[in-house]
């Protein structure tokens, strides 16, 4: 039963939605500040080339997590930077931090005397639980068959949820994205809590990355997360800005990615779908998605920040 394609794509779907948790997660963190960062792609790169260096290094995984996300949230400073002190145009920032972190990511593969490119991780992560209760059918694989970061990004899901609206600095920040300038009157710094906010955003991606390159693909390549970081800015929309709906968006966009496999393993008619068009499958199925949410009167049940991408002048308030 564990081996049927149901369970195995479901499985699958788990550790391909995990780093989209933690990306888009964090997205959500850094819009509800009102800052809109297109550069999360660039940040999920650099978290993913860092924590593969670190680990191959070093052969430590937890410094491999680490690293990744002090880079992620690196990189997303100099967002903040340009977007709240000098308040450049959110999407030009954005989009310039996501082709540096390409080129960067790129260069860094590949730079020294022993370059990374083409070498496996020393350590990958592994299911915490194999054996026992992790071959129950049907709920062994899909609850415990897991590793550690796959339960961690449900928590931080969690964490992140009951922070933004069980919480005074949740609510802050909420206002910040909302209203700036109203926020600030009640003494909420707004600067601050979007730098803060940007570079927390920031070290989820970081992490995000990480899982691509030490547990989905271990072998270091160029570009080895696709487009996983303009997804996770699609599942922002998908999720309502909320973190526990986050979780299910990356599942089904985790599932989306897996059913171009499981099709082709059917036979006939399925087999014979050329496999760049089943490919195309998840991204389908993201502007479906977007197209139906944000046309008519669902686009006002969505949630976005009021103030989402709009610079904030203290003087003009």
């Amino acid at each position: 039963m564990n081996d049927s394609q149901l369970v195995l794509t479901l499985v699958a779907a788990i550790g391909l939605g995990t780093p989209l948790i933690f990306a888009t997660v964090g997205e959500i963190i850094t819009e509800r500040s009102g800052i809109l960062n297109l550069g999360v792609q660039g940040m999920m790169l650099i978290g993913a080339v860092s924590g593969f260096w670190a680990t191959f290094t070093t052969g430590s995984l937890l410094l491999g997590v680490i690293v990744a996300v002090i880079a992620g949230a690196a990189l997303s400073w100099l967002h903040a930077f340009t977007s709240v002190t000098l308040r450049v145009n959110q999407i030009v920032s954005g989009l310039a931090l996501a082709i540096f972190g390409t080129g960067l990511a790129s260069f860094l593969g590949r730079a020294g005397s022993n370059p990374l490119v083409g070498n496996p991780s020393r350590k990958v992560f592994e299911p915490l639980i194999t054996g026992g209760i992790a071959e129950w059918p049907v709920v062994g694989p899909l609850i415990f068959g897991h590793d550690i970061l796959v339960y961690l990004s449900i928590i931080v899901a969690g964490v992140a949820s009951y922070y933004l609206f069980h919480t005074r600095m949740g609510l802050s920040l909420r206002a910040v994205g909302e209203d700036p300038a109203s926020a600030e009157s009640a003494g909420v710094n707004v600067s601050r809590v979007r730098y803060i906010h940007v570079m927390v955003g920031g070290a989820l991606a970081g992490a995000g990355g990480a899982y691509f390159s030490l547990a989905l693909t271990p072998t270091w390549q160029d570009d080895p997360i696709g487009a996983a970081g303009w997804i996770a800015i699609a599942l922002v929309i998908l999720a309502s800005w909320r973190p526990w709906r986050a979780v299910f968006a990356a599942y089904l966009f985790g599932a989306a990615e897996r059913v171009q496999f499981t099709l082709q393993t059917l036979g006939d008619p399925w087999s014979n779908i050329p496999s760049t068009l089943l490919a195309m499958l998840p991204f389908i199925l993201a502007i479906i998605a977007m197209i139906v949410l944000t046309s008519g009167k669902r686009a006002r049940l969505l949630g976005a920040p009021a103030a989402l991408a709009i610079p904030y002048f203290r003087e003009q308030r």
